[in-house]
This record gives C-alpha cells, structure tokens and sequence, in this order.
C-alpha cells in the first residue's frame, strides 16, 4: 500500500486581504496546523467576501481536490459575509458535530465564538471547514482540528482499521 501525504488548502476569504489592504495573518496558523498533522498546505488562496467563494470552491473541488480545504472569514453576519451560504451546496454530507465542537471549544476563550456561523462537511472526498477570520480563531480551531482531521479524513477515504473501529477486533 503506498502512502500519500494529505493536502490542506487554505481558503481566506477578505476582502481587504484580497485588494492587498491588509496583510493576511491566518494562513500560519493553517500551514502550522498542516505541518503538525503531517500534511502539505497548498499556497493559501485569498478571495473576496461573497460569491466568489462559491466560484473558487467549486474550481478546487473540480480540478485538484485537497483531503481538506480549510475556509477563513466570511462567517459573521455583515452583508458580504457569505462563506456558509457559498459552501453548503457544495457539501454532499454535513458535519454539524465539527462545528459545535469548534465553538464549543471557542467560547471557553470567549464568548464571540457562539456568533460564527461556520459550516462543515464533505464535498466529494474533500472535508470543507469553514473557520472565522481571525487569526486567534483559526489557531484555537486548530487544537480541536489536530484531533479531529486524520479520524475524519480515514472515513472519507474509507479506511477502516479493524481493530480500531467499532470496537471489536475481527480475526
């Protein structure tokens, strides 16, 4: 059986970010969560808010699909703030699990963390996370992610070691 390095790829979606404005600062925090799970982080892609990130979504998921592609930004309540509404089509299974654990883990930092309305889930074989714009947020998701990301990129891809999955051993 040959291995293959997962890829995460970074999506920051800001507008300022994006008109060169303001310098991103979050894309460490996903190559850095990347480089703790062993993974490849693609060069981080910066869009603006908005429909965009249904368009550049669909790019990725149609021509070079990561095992994860991790989105940051556009999931407040301003206008422009659009991320979930552009990734749930996308998602052919939804993860509501991953997004309570990500804000319940956020609100015992602060309470702001119960205001995202990120979405999670599977498109295709691709696990799509959407993660709030700031920095801190995304590097306080990444302690929960670290946990979470190999278990759930084994069931996407189907790998089922049976001595660690329901809890019985087969012989």
């Amino acid at each position: 059986m040959t291995t293959h390095q997962r890829t995460i790829a970074a999506v920051i979606v800001s507008t300022s970010s994006a008109a060169g404005h303001r310098k991103d600062l979050v894309a460490p925090h996903i190559a850095e969560l990347a480089h703790h799970l062993g993974y490849h982080c693609r060069e981080p892609l910066i869009i603006p808010d908005g429909q965009s990130v249904g368009v550049e979504l669909s790019r990725i998921l149609a021509h070079s699909p990561p095992e994860v592609i991790l989105t940051s930004g556009g999931t407040g309540v301003t206008a422009d703030d659009m991320t979930p509404e552009h990734t749930s089509p996308l998602l052919d299974k939804q993860l509501p699990g991953v997004m309570e654990a990500l804000r319940a883990h956020g609100r015992t930092k602060t309470p702001l963390a119960a205001l995202s309305r990120g979405v999670a889930g599977v498109g295709g074989s691709t696990v799509i996370i959407n993660l709030p714009g700031s920095p801190r947020a995304v590097a306080e998701a990444g302690e929960v992610l670290s946990e979470l990301l190999p278990h759930l990129c084994d069931q996407v891809a189907d790998i089922r070691p049976s001595d660690t999955w329901g809890g019985t051993h087969h012989e």
